[in-house]
């Protein structure tokens, strides 16, 4: 599969000048939020994630939030409805695969 990479808006706090990004590769999830002089990118294995939750409010831009076995969680803000379903969906796939 080739490395799927979802940004999140502009318009949306916290992505003004760099938006965090979500890419979906073969063998995990990460997670970029670049920086002007330094950037945190955090890589989980499908092995590691527990949930995958998305809050999709009526007006605005939706959430993701993939919780991990012992690793915490990342959220993350700023993506449309269909991208953040279509990533869950892609997320569960992978796990359902292992």
């Amino acid at each position: 599969m080739e490395p799927r990479i979802y940004a999140a808006s502009r318009l949306t706090e916290g992505n003004k000048l760099f938006p965090a990004k979500i890419i979906l590769e073969d063998n995990g999830v990460t997670f970029k939020v670049p920086s002007f002089f330094s950037g945190q990118e955090t890589t989980i294995p499908y092995s590691r994630v527990s949930s995958v939750n998305v809050n999709t409010p009526f007006i605005g831009y939706s959430d993701i939030i993939i919780e991990t076995t012992g690793e915490g969680s990342i959220q993350v803000h700023g993506f449309t409805a269909d991208e953040v379903k279509e990533m869950k969906q892609l997320i569960l796939e992978k796990i359902n695969a292992l």
